[in-house]
């Protein structure tokens, strides 16, 4: 679990936010010991070092004017004066540390299922690493720099426009990958709760994804149904229906179809720049102009992949608890359903 926090952890590198936090968990339930979970709840604590110091207090300096790119507005609409203003409230982005926290707990039990979850940046402010990076070549390269970039030379680029773009105060967005292997053939329902909607619903929960695409996503917009079809042939070697490409990601109608799981999520830019920017003063409803000078990423896809991994992990966790107790039901009724 901690290892898992230490990849979202702030201030590792230099492209990272100077905030200092450990990042150390603390587990008070569900656990005994010798690390065996008890079937209650895991109660996990990990506490804030940095609670009072000169980034807070300039967060509260601004707590009457707009925040642009951020949920200041919008919360004080929805909770008026009782509004976070501090910045590590529930729209900050150290709500994530918890996320990965629970993440880790699921990849401890899908680890056991033979299920891989990774993920890696494949572009930062237009500059993109290549196409159709392999799962083979993100685990080879995971981690080996500082953005968890698997295409080695361009990862070099992007951290050099990282810098420039760190050094003009302002930030900039990007694309993390994500690769789900080993999901068996049969997760997701046919409707309301498809696969492809649960992992939507809890990536689209982080704060900063504005977008989503599985398998080939929109570029299925250019494509002709046979050049969009996935061709499926019998694999002798591993015993089961398999599909020449992976164009729907490996997810049809909304259940798992046993290929990879590939999603794609935009980062957007991080909202707090130290370039000044017009707002309102919400108190006042005078327009003016301000610099907020605080900490900040010059991009939050080098911390945010560690998130995308735990929720996609929490969602899939979800899905096969789903499809085992309607599979356990069913062959109650009907035993034909143990031969599928």
């Amino acid at each position: 679990m901690q290892e898992e926090l230490d990849k979202r952890r702030p201030g590792r590198t230099p492209l990272d936010t100077p905030r200092k936090e450990r990042d150390k968990v603390y587990i008070f339930s569900g656990v005994m010991e010798d690390d065996i979970t008890t079937g209650t709840p895991v109660g996990l604590i990990i506490p804030n070092d940095v609670i009072e110091d000169e980034h807070i207090n300039k967060h509260k300096s601004y707590k009457e004017v707009i925040r642009p790119g951020q949920a200041g507005y919008t919360f004080f609409k929805k909770y008026g004066q009782f509004a976070d203003n501090i910045g590590a409230g529930r729209a900050s982005g150290r709500e994530t540390a918890a996320r990965v926290a629970g993440g880790a707990v699921a990849k401890a039990v899908l680890d056991t299922m033979g299920i891989d979850v990774i993920a890696f940046i494949t572009e930062i402010h237009g500059i993109k690493a290549q196409d159709n990076i392999t799962y083979e070549m993100a685990k080879a390269n995971y981690r080996k720099n500082d953005i968890n970039c698997p295409d080695l030379e361009k990862a070099k680029e992007m951290i050099e426009e990282l810098q420039r773009i760190k050094e003009q105060g302002d930030s900039v967005g990007g694309v993390v990958e994500i690769i789900a292997r080993g999901v068996p053939a049969g997760l997701g329902e046919p409707v309301f709760d498809k696969l492809q909607a649960t992992l939507a619903h809890a990536l689209m929960s982080i704060g900063a994804i504005k977008g989503i695409e599985f398998g080939a996503g929109f570029g299925h917009t250019k494509l002709k149904g046979s050049e969009s079809n996935d061709v499926p042939y019998y694999d002798e070697a591993s015993g089961r229906v398999r599909f020449k490409t992976n164009r729907a990601g490996g997810i049809l109608g909304g259940i798992s179809n046993g290929e990879d799981i590939r999603i794609r999520v935009a980062v957007k830019p991080t909202p707090t720049i130290s370039i000044p920017q017009g707002t309102v003063n919400m108190y006042t409803c005078e327009n003016v102009k301000v610099e907020f000078n605080t900490r900040n990423d010059p991009s939050i896809c080098p911390r945010i992949y560690p998130v995308c991994e735990a929720m996609v992990r929490i969602a899939l966790l979800d899905a096969l608890y789903v499809a085992k107790g309607y599979r356990a039901i069913s062959s109650n009724i009907d035993p034909r359903w143990d031969l599928l």
